[in-house]
């Protein structure tokens, strides 16, 4: 089974029931497909590793016709592999991963959705602006 670190298959970063019931192939370039190697490793893992129990990924790669179908921006990191959609479990305990990644980590966006839903993060090299928001 391919990876793309040590906690993410290739199959889950890439898997949408959208583009399953759609019939979109969502496969990454290997310019996203490097991007996405590098939210995993510099983002993902360290925050898998300081949790230490397993991380949902609500969504990871969008190719553009995904995009287009979820009604995402045509600008989206997840277009390009550099944003990964995360979900704890509970409120509570996305607000822990959230505080420990604008703590400790290096990314571009961390951004609480929706209460505490879920978590978007992303990560830009060269580029990170260490954003901190919040939608409704």
């Amino acid at each position: 089974m391919e990876k793309i670190s040590k906690h993410i298959t290739y199959k889950e970063a890439t898997y949408s029931p959208t583009a399953v019931n759609r019939g979109i192939q969502n496969i990454p370039n290997p310019i996203e497909l490097e991007n996405m190697r590098l939210v995993a490793e510099l983002v993902f893992e360290p925050l898998r590793e300081w949790y230490a129990k397993p991380i949902r990924i609500n969504s990871f790669f969008r190719n553009e016709a995904l995009n287009k179908a979820v009604g995402g921006v045509k600008t989206s990191q997840h277009r390009f592999g550099k944003a990964i959609d995360i979900d704890a479990g509970s409120i509570a305990e996305n607000k822990k991963l959230f505080n420990y990644i604008k703590d400790n980590l290096e990314f571009d966006q961390v951004i609480n959705e929706h209460n505490f839903s879920w978590l978007h993060i992303s990560y830009n090299k060269n580029k990170n602006r260490k954003q901190v928001l919040a939608i409704k």
